[in-house]
């Protein structure tokens, strides 16, 4: 019984301490996410077009998206959804996601690459709030253009739910992420929320964003301001 009264004590003092490094995790990944995002924008010529800012529902920001292969590849990364809020204007509060895929063939080797999406319309942003769905098979999804002269008129990127870029070894392009999937992660959302919300829950909510993610909204405020009429 005394035993049981140490090992109920102990856990006691360590689970704070498990909190607050779930915590510190999360608040790096939104840290890393704005980064990335400020670093991307802070060259317009190879950034993503400010008109497709403009236009997008929501972004989805995943920083250091790891792949692996050794005959059978595969990726997994974790990073966060913002959708705009009420009216379109201003962007609500993150939603955690992760992201997963795979791939085969005779490849070897390990890397890291950032990853940016564009959710363009309602459709693809109720997608998001869905518990998990895949780019190209329940949305349509094309390589985003680059640049402040990119051409964003074909017709996959007018017809596409999203478009996809990626960032590895300093170098910006739109990717294909088709056969990747999307679902929502419940344990990032605690450490923000305190609640195991879904991304459903947290989209369109008004929920209050977790401080930590202030400097994120903020800059994407400032390249992706829609202009009223």
């Amino acid at each position: 019984m005394r035993l049981l009264s140490y090992s109920l004590a102990g856990f006691l003092l360590y689970a704070p301490l498990l909190s607050a490094g779930d915590n510190a995790k999360t608040t790096a990944r939104l840290d890393d996410s704005a980064a990335l995002f400020s670093e991307v924008m802070g060259a317009p010529d190879k950034s993503i077009p400010q008109d497709l800012l403009g236009k997008a529902a929501c972004v989805v920001l995943v920083p250091g998206l790891k792949k692996g292969a050794f005959v059978v590849g595969a990726q997994y990364g974790r990073g966060f959804a913002l959708c705009r809020g009420a009216g379109g204007q201003g962007w609500g509060p993150p939603a955690a996601i992760r992201i997963e895929g795979g791939s085969f063939g005779l490849q070897a080797g390990v890397s890291s690459s950032d990853v940016i999406l564009l959710v363009m319309n309602e459709r693809g942003m109720a997608r998001l709030t869905t518990d998990k769905f895949t780019i190209g098979v329940d949305a349509t999804a094309a390589a985003g253009p680059v640049g402040r002269n990119a051409s964003a008129t074909t017709d996959a990127m007018m017809t596409a739910e999203i478009l996809s870029w990626s960032r590895s070894r300093g170098v910006f392009l739109g990717i294909s992420l088709d056969g990747a999937t999307l679902r929502g992660d419940v344990d990032e959302n605690e450490s923000m929320y305190g609640q195991r919300w879904s991304s459903k829950q947290i989209i369109g909510s008004g929920a209050t964003p977790p401080p930590a993610a202030k400097k994120l909204i903020d800059l994407l405020t400032k390249y992706s301001m829609r202009k009223t009429n």
